[in-house]
């Protein structure tokens, strides 16, 4: 079993990689691999609702987006890692999130985990988990939670190391992911159908 990581703090070294180190090791600890992706130090454009992906199941912009979906298919779970700009998430992150979810329409997410990890100074950070949750809420992925929002506290990753409730609530993060990912494995012939057919518009 495999969870795919997605870092989009540009300081690979920082509050949001560590926090995701913490996670990553009580999942290598239970017997997941991980696999990261570092989403803010490549050029990631925003959708121009071209419709392509919609004919060709890929984004038309062949960047990390495409390399990313790819490996979301072949993974069991998701876990999305960003600091908090201005109350919300990294605006490199969104732009990567938005392409994305909507290309990668054709790739079955039902049942596949996601969990959202958040970092900031001081405030803002449960403003940017709403927003990454959204992603999940609309794929029929179950959303991963631990003993307080997923969240740390630092300027630097040396702060993150003096907020143990933080920590604390990656590991208990990572325990509840994996516990997931397991228990929908042992039950991946009962995934429930979804049904597509309505959207609703109130057009005649």
């Amino acid at each position: 079993m495999k969870v795919l990581v997605i870092n989009a703090s540009p300081h690979l070294d920082g509050c949001t990689s560590r926090a995701l180190q913490e996670v990553e090791q009580q999942l290598h600890a239970e017997g997941i691999e991980t696999e990261r992706i570092d989403v803010a130090i490549k050029p990631v454009r925003g959708c121009m609702a071209c419709m392509y992906c919609r004919t060709h199941n890929r984004c038309v912009f062949d960047d990390i987006v495409n390399e990313a979906a790819q490996k979301l298919d072949e993974a069991d779970g998701m876990i999305i890692g960003s600091p908090t700009y201005y109350a919300g998430v990294n605006g490199q992150l969104r732009s990567f999130l938005d392409r994305l979810f909507y290309s990668s329409g054709h790739i079955v997410k039902t049942m596949k985990p996601g969990a959202v990890v958040i970092s900031s100074r001081r405030a803002g950070s449960t403003t940017a988990y709403d927003e990454i949750v959204k992603y999940f809420g609309i794929c029929s992925m179950p959303v991963v939670t631990s003993t307080y929002w997923n969240e740390v506290h630092g300027s630097k990753a040396e702060d993150v190391e003096k907020d143990l409730e933080g920590l604390q609530t990656m590991r208990n993060l990572g325990r509840n992911f994996a516990f997931l990912v397991k228990a929908i494995a042992r039950m991946k012939d009962s995934i429930p159908q979804q049904e597509r057919t309505y959207r609703t518009n109130f057009i005649e």
